[in-house]
């Protein structure tokens, strides 16, 4: 592969990559990180230019990273998923309400099951169609379809009822 073929690929698919990464982390710099070293390792692995079979390559590998660093913060999102909002007497109405709802979405999010919080967040946040996500996640678009059914009714039993 060239410098010509890296920069290619780097230049179309690194900000899907680390929204993918994101969504599966959680953390913005770290999915920068593994989107950036699994770049590297395409370029040292010295792959043929093929840009679906190198796409493949930058999704797994940064996948897979996802989940090594997952079990290394896995600690912190327990930690993360116990914490209890507090409330002075200083805040709106309003505010409150929203801070509530915004605590239930992100606590949701946790809970999901990481294939269909990545999936959900693919559609939700980065607007891609089914076809796209099935597309990048390498699924079925029923597949897609279940997990976004599953998602969104996890979503509406926590936020929902409250």
């Amino acid at each position: 592969m060239t410098q010509e073929n890296l920069k290619f690929i780097f230049d179309r698919y690194f900000n899907a990559l680390r929204s993918y990464v994101y969504y599966r982390f959680g953390d913005e710099d770290e999915a920068t990180d593994i989107a950036q070293e699994a770049f590297i390792l395409l370029w040292e692995k010295n792959a043929d230019f093929e840009e679906k079979r190198n796409l493949k390559f930058l999704y797994t590998v940064a996948g897979n990273m996802s989940v090594d660093r997952y079990r290394k913060h896995k600690s912190a999102q327990k930690y993360l998923t116990s914490l209890k909002w507090s409330w002075s007497e200083e805040y709106s109405g309003n505010e409150i309400e929203f801070g509530e709802l915004k605590h239930r979405y992100e606590t949701a999010l946790l809970q999901m099951p990481e294939d269909q919080r990545v999936t959900f967040l693919m559609s939700r946040n980065d607007e891609l169609t089914y076809s796209e996500i099935a597309q990048r996640l390498n699924i079925s678009v029923k597949a897609v379809e279940k997990r976004m059914s599953k998602a969104l009714a996890l979503l509406n039993q926590k936020i929902g009822n409250g």
